[in-house]
């Protein structure tokens, strides 16, 4: 259309500009050069992605050329490598299993049983979603697969059930709420068990090779009341602050009986889908002590959704929305992941480590779990976090007096929580976002809003809670 493309090339050179401003900043001498080079393009990236001069793969694949024709990085050997990421196909895979949950019905089915169930008030459904959350998340040690093999299939069922879509304009209806409940509570059930994310066990062993030791029963002890206080606030907050517009669902409860009855019993379809996700469930659970990679299980299921008929090939292409996930999250993992080898992440946490000498042992532990918090804008990965950071502000909280035990576990559940503001933080992040009922700047705002409020709780009644236990 005429006028548009002026408009875009404006909103393209506010993040390119940013990014040069970064690049002719002095350096420190501790980073690498291509380093520094890296991080102006990654702000600016994700200006751009926030900005969204062109559609997010775009402006991710325009960055991966400005690392390739400034020598930052190499296009086969650096750039194409966060294309072989797990957590990438698990999340692609997801997309294409919850395509298998609604073409079958079955995921309408348990959208009806949902709503029959809780489904008199939008604010019941969201603590529904929350509570299926904290049921299976001890079990299932990958929050991708949580969200992508079960809530999100569950939760895009009953949005659409109750008539909220993103392509009629009804996204706010009820889906955005939904989303928004279902993302944050998949991140406050990674927090409160050891066994619910695969970067806790990371930071147990990272802590221990410091000489803290802590089990299961201590990290889900210490979690437990910030993290019940959490899962009932953050929902009644977005509840208000990013209201649904239906908030009182009269007529959904026996819609939902109605439709339940005139589905009858289930067809063999739905019996092969149930059957393909339990069998997906149990290699989730069991998968880290066999070491069979949460990806594997999202590959098989697809495989057999295929062979079975319930999938085409045409339903593969035509899943849009995760092709371009596979796009745009690869190549900020790969930027992520390159901040860290390039120096950068090892400068920043020697930077934080000398603001915060000498200062009260508390009051430093506090400072360096905010730090930790917020450095996750860099990161699209828990675990590439907590490999890069965890173990370096440990010891700086330590040296600084703080108790060794609650430090560990207070930067262990941020490890989780510190996912909550960005589309790409973490593997269920680009599930919920790839369902298109929640702009770029939405989530990033009522993100920050969440992880303030996470921050109080944990900071505060985490706090009290603690000293109580004698860990702090």
């Amino acid at each position: 259309m005429p006028g548009k493309l002026p408009y875009n090339i404006w909103k393209l050179l506010i993040p390119i500009a940013i990014g040069t401003a970064i690049c002719l900043f002095p350096k420190p001498e501790a980073v690498d050069p291509r380093g520094w080079q890296l991080f102006g393009i990654f702000v600016a990236t994700i200006s751009g992605i926030v900005l969204k001069p062109l559609p997010m793969p775009a402006v991710a694949l325009v960055g991966l050329l400005f690392c390739v024709v400034t020598k930052t990085l190499r296009l086969v050997e650096d750039g194409f490598q966060g294309f072989a990421e797990p957590v990438v196909w698990l999340v692609v895979f997801v997309f294409f299993i919850a395509r298998g949950f609604i073409k079958t019905k079955l995921g309408h089915r348990i959208a009806y049983s949902f709503v029959a169930l809780l489904g008199k008030y939008t604010l019941g459904l969201g603590y529904g979603i929350t509570i299926t959350e904290l049921i299976i998340g001890p079990a299932v040690p990958s929050n991708a697969a949580r969200a992508g093999g079960i809530i999100y299939p569950i939760v895009k069922s009953i949005a659409e059930t109750l008539g909220s879509r993103p392509e009629d304009g009804t996204a706010r209806k009820l889906g955005s709420f939904l989303t928004l409940v279902a993302f944050q509570g998949n991140l406050i059930v990674s927090s409160m068990f050891l066994t619910a994310m695969a970067a806790n066990p990371m930071a147990q062993a990272i802590a221990a090779k410091q000489g803290v030791h802590f089990s299961w029963i201590d990290w889900f002890i210490a979690a437990i009341v910030p993290g019940t206080c959490s899962l009932i606030l953050v929902p009644l907050v977005l509840y208000f602050i990013y209201p649904p517009q239906l908030k009182v669902l009269p007529q959904a409860v026996s819609i939902a009986k109605k439709n339940l009855r005139d589905m009858g019993t289930m067809t063999l379809q739905e019996w092969t889908m149930a059957f393909v996700f339990l069998i997906m469930l149990l290699v989730w659970i069991i998968g880290e002590k066999y070491k069979i990679p949460a990806a594997s299980a999202g590959l098989f299921g697809v495989c057999v959704l295929l062979l079975t008929g319930i999938l085409s090939w045409k339903d593969i292409l035509e899943e849009h929305e995760a092709w371009s996930t596979v796009i745009w999250l690869s190549i900020l993992i790969m930027m992520s992941g390159h901040l860290e080898k390039l120096g950068l992440i090892n400068w920043f946490s020697e930077s934080v480590g000398n603001i915060f000498s000498g200062s009260h042992s508390i009051a430093a532990l506090f400072g360096l779990a905010i730090v930790y918090f917020y450095s996750h804008y860099f990161f699209a990965s828990n675990t590439a976090h907590v490999g890069a950071m965890y173990g370096a502000f440990l010891m700086i909280a330590i040296a600084a007096g703080a108790p060794p035990v609650g430090s560990a576990l207070l930067l262990g559940f941020f490890s989780s929580l510190f996912s909550s503001m960005t589309h790409y933080s973490t593997g269920s992040a680009p599930v919920y976002f790839g369902m298109g009922y929640v702009q770029v700047s939405e989530w990033w705002l009522y993100g920050f809003v969440v992880s303030v409020l996470n921050i109080t709780i944990w900071l505060g009644i985490g706090y009290l809670w603690w000293s109580f236990l004698g860990i702090m």
